[in-house]
């Protein structure tokens, strides 16, 4: 089997980072509104598990793909977005069941709102890269 690749591992350490903060956060929104019980904390913690493993499979199939023809690559990623999406709803419905719904399924679109800040820390990280006065 081949090594995981240095940017999946990288990518997938920035949405474990953002599922932690916006965990915390939730959980501290829950405790403020006196609505925190440990069934709370535990459908966090399977949901936001859940999530940063589905986003650690995506990008391991996308090495995996990049391998392969074209034909095959596409085969590969539309069973691997199946396999992943039942792996989601199945956490979600063991998290909804058994622990409280809302802390269980929203963790599970973290990864989403790391995604869409991701732009705004490339910005900042390219512009410090750059020579003063943006000459090249």
């Amino acid at each position: 089997m081949k090594r995981i690749d240095e940017t999946v591992k990288k990518e997938t350490l920035y949405i474990a980072a953002w599922t932690v903060v916006l965990s915390v956060f939730m959980q501290a929104v829950f405790l403020v509104a006196g609505l925190w019980k440990l069934d709370v904390l535990l459908g966090n913690l399977i949901s936001a598990v859940g999530a940063v493993l589905n986003f650690l499979l995506m990008g391991i199939t996308i090495q995996k793909a990049v391998d392969k023809d074209e034909k095959d690559a596409a085969q590969m990623m539309r069973f691997s977005q199946s396999m992943r999406m039942l792996m989601q709803l199945a956490v979600a419905g063991v998290g909804a069941l058994f622990f409280n719904p809302v802390a269980a399924v929203l963790p599970l679109f973290f990864p989403r709102i790391a995604i869409f800040f991701r732009p705004f820390f490339d910005r900042k990280s390219k512009n410090q890269d750059e020579p003063e006065g943006g000459e090249r």
